[in-house]
């Protein structure tokens, strides 16, 4: 198996979508490389005599972490470290921040990038539950301009995204969290840290007198993509947040996710699981 016919090293966003469009179709995009390097190293990665590399390291346009008004904008390639320093992750994202702690070790944090997370596609990816309750909204651009896409439709299947060979995420747009929101973030591993994830959790909510106004739930996992607990939070929003309302809600997500078993746990471990991180989060927000 040999490596890779060309690398690309782009310095700019134009750069990168001309090499897209010339070569989108056979090349793979590198960021961090903290997954596909995994790959290439463990040579399961099927270079053929076509497979090409755009490395968008050097992309410094793709960094940073701006304040839109109503929401914060990530740069695709900004590090899990810039977002555990952030400030603005720390007031109006603190679930992303929680997230972002729970990635590697310190070297795979300086590294690995948000951009990267959500292309790699994985179920498991530790961010992507965030993303998924609050809302976010996916920039891509190509030479042809840019598009934007809610991140709840962003996949299709198993690693699969609705991206263009020819596009190029840029930037993740996650809505500030409101006042009076409430958010919420859980991650179960093997281990306390550096594990891939057996059942991950993040929510965000608002209990007003008692009641949930409003409520957000995404799981990683559990399902073939990242999703929302659609059934659970329609069955939640409106209600008396009370200890006979958790019971009924931690039953039916644990009906609701697509749960397989696999090398890290069972259907059966997942499903009790993701109905136990319910009942914490909901305790957490009424305080019984």
């Amino acid at each position: 198996m040999s490596g890779p016919r060309q690398v690309y090293s782009p310095t700019t966003i134009d750069e990168a979508l001309e090499v897209l469009s010339d070569r989108g179709s056979t090349a793979r995009v590198l960021a961090g490389g903290t997954d596909l390097m995994v790959l290439i190293n463990a040579r399961q990665l099927d270079f053929s005599s076509t497979l090409e590399i755009i490395d968008i390291w050097r992309v410094n346009a793709l960094r940073g972490i701006d304040d839109d008004g109503s929401s914060l904008r990530f740069g695709a390639l900004t590090t899990w470290s810039q977002i555990i320093r952030s400030p603005l992750a720390m007031e109006f994202a603190p679930a992303l921040l929680e997230a972002a702690r729970t990635i590697g070790a310190v070297q795979i944090q300086n590294r690995g990038t948000i951009g990267g997370n959500v292309m790699n596609a994985s179920p498991a990816g530790d961010s992507l539950p965030v993303l998924a309750a609050f809302d976010a909204e996916i920039e891509v651009r190509s030479v042809r301009g840019l598009r934007r896409i809610a991140f709840n439709q962003f996949y299709t299947g198993y690693r699969k995204t609705v991206l263009e060979p020819d596009e190029l995420l840029v930037a993740i747009r996650l809505p500030k969290l409101a006042v009076g929101e409430i958010s919420f973030f859980c991650k179960v591993g093997t281990r306390r840290a550096q594990a891939i994830s057996k059942v991950v959790m993040a929510s965000r909510l608002r209990v007003v007198d008692g009641l949930i106004e409003t409520i957000s739930i995404g799981l990683g996992s559990v399902a073939p993509t990242v999703i929302r607990a659609t059934r659970t939070e329609g069955l939640l929003k409106g209600k008396r947040l009370n200890r006979e309302m958790a019971v009924q809600a931690q039953l039916e997500i644990a009906k609701e996710i697509s749960a397989i078993t696999d090398l890290r746990s069972t259907e059966h471990y997942r499903r009790t699981v993701t109905g136990k991180l319910l009942g914490q989060l909901l305790r957490k927000a009424a305080s019984f």
